[in-house]
């Protein structure tokens, strides 16, 4: 059934709420009961908790969650152990002040490509401390962190993110034909054309050394931070109460506490290629480092784990309702609605920037930065080669528009996760990046319109 205009209502009632309330989870709510009002009628209840329980019962969803959930407790262990007060020590003598503690984040942030929660995670872990030392806003880490999230994840193809683009387009009638080889290899030839990734990535070191402007809330950060020192708003004041009340304690951190768990982690994601058993594995190092060395004991050990876990649950509430909320755009066919709404402008040398546009939208709209490339590539690439658009362009314009969408939409997984790692409110993060990911957008989108009449 087709819903009409109606069908943008739910985004427009979720993305209204959070501006006016600074409430992503109830905004979230409201707008899935709104989505199965429209689907179902009077039987609304009945659809939305079917719905509830599709989401409930997905493993995808069951992995993220116990994913960010055990990320929980590995970071409780390691600020237990003050291994991160270790290696924010050693980090800290490479950052002398705002510019170098802002290049060091995105240099980490670079190297860490695997996985974008492992990036988020990991680096907020690493940097909070030293950028709040050296009085850098949080909306500026979260940015830089946000920024080399999906983003670099998108540029290398040895992340989760390349191996999933490069499997999606390679089953595309054609592609395999290109000739450039296996799914990965395609996918190296994409990698020049995700012009939105290349400009996010680059955009922050201008950003951390003042040769870009500072727009918006970020302005308003700074601003608060030289008149009152904070480094957060009030807003994100609930956020931050353990850390107050630990500021003035003087401890010593072994670096090798942070540098064994954290290096396990990474190095089994990268070999098994799964990062759920690899934080498993990097919390039995965890309990292997610090029990016999009496950093803590067993019964503590185990509190901490569960009290990280149980922190954890506000942002695994809403990616629970962004993965709902997916679920009721699916129902309601946003897709279908917008791509037959654009489909009177599309032309071979408009395609690529009409598809980034579109792609970016749908994820903002949605914030499934995997799920709307899964159902626009079999209608775009096939429409690519119908009428003579450079594929490569095509399936680089996918990736950047599903890029930007995890990065800008402010209840995709990636800003709530980022958000919540860095302590701080999700919409003074999404609103004071907005500006930059809009400016890396019209970088793009100005490159997808030359290149779809020069190639």
């Amino acid at each position: 059934m087709e819903y009409g205009i109606l069908t943008l209502f739910p985004i427009m009632v979720v993305i209204g709420l959070s501006l006016i309330t600074k409430r992503i989870l109830e905004s979230l709510i409201i707008g899935t009961f709104i989505t199965y009002i429209i689907v179902d009628g009077f039987d609304f209840a009945s659809g939305w908790m079917e719905a509830f329980f599709r989401v409930a019962t997905n493993r995808d969803h069951q992995w993220v969650i116990l994913v960010c959930a055990l990320f929980g407790s590995l970071i409780a262990l390691l600020g237990a152990s003050h291994g991160t007060l270790g290696f924010s020590k050693l980090l800290g003598r490479l950052c002398r002040g705002q510019k170098s503690t802002m290049l060091v984040t995105w240099i980490m942030g670079v190297l860490i490509f695997v996985d974008d929660y492992l990036n988020i995670m990991t680096l907020s872990t690493c940097m909070r401390k030293l950028t709040d030392k050296h009085k850098v806003p949080r909306e500026a880490l979260s940015y830089v962190i946000d920024s080399t999230g999906a983003p670099v994840c998108a540029l290398l193809p040895f992340s989760t993110w390349a191996v999933f683009f490069a499997g999606l387009f390679y089953a595309e009638a054609g592609i395999p034909e290109l000739g450039y080889g296996s799914a990965i290899d395609t996918f190296y030839h994409i990698i020049p054309f995700i012009f939105y990734a290349i400009a996010a990535v680059l955009i922050v070191p201008l950003f951390g050394f003042g040769m870009f402007p500072k727009w918006g809330k970020m302005r308003k950060a700074y601003e608060r931070v030289k008149d009152t020192g904070k480094v957060y708003s009030s807003e994100s004041k609930d956020l931050n109460l353990d850390e107050e009340e630990a500021e003035d304690i003087n401890i010593k951190g072994n670096v090798w506490d942070f540098i064994f768990p954290i290096g396990v982690l990474i190095a089994l994601t990268i070999i098994l290629g799964e990062l759920f058993l690899a934080l498993i594995a990097s919390i039995a190092v965890c309990f292997l480092l610090y029990i016999p060395r009496k950093k803590m004991t067993i019964s503590h050990f185990c509190d901490l784990a569960m009290h990280g876990f149980c922190n954890m649950i506000p942002t695994v509430a809403i990616i629970f309702f962004v993965f709902l909320m997916q679920e009721g755009m699916s129902d309601i066919g946003i897709a279908d609605y917008v791509v037959h709404a654009v489909q009177p402008l599309i032309s071979a040398p408009l395609l690529p920037v009409i598809t980034f546009l579109l792609v970016a939208v749908l994820n903002f709209g949605t914030g499934s930065a995997w799920g709307i490339p899964a159902i626009v590539s079999p209608i775009i690439i096939p429409l690519a080669f119908s009428i003579g658009a450079n594929p490569l362009l095509i399936m680089g314009a996918i990736v950047s528009g599903a890029t930007l969408g995890s990065h800008a939409c402010f209840y995709s997984d990636a800003t709530v996760l980022t958000s919540s790692c860095c302590k701080m409110n999700n919409m003074d993060h999404a609103l004071s990046q907005l500006p930059y990911a809009m400016c890396a957008a019209g970088f793009a989108a100005t490159g997808y319109l030359a290149c779809g009449f020069l190639m």
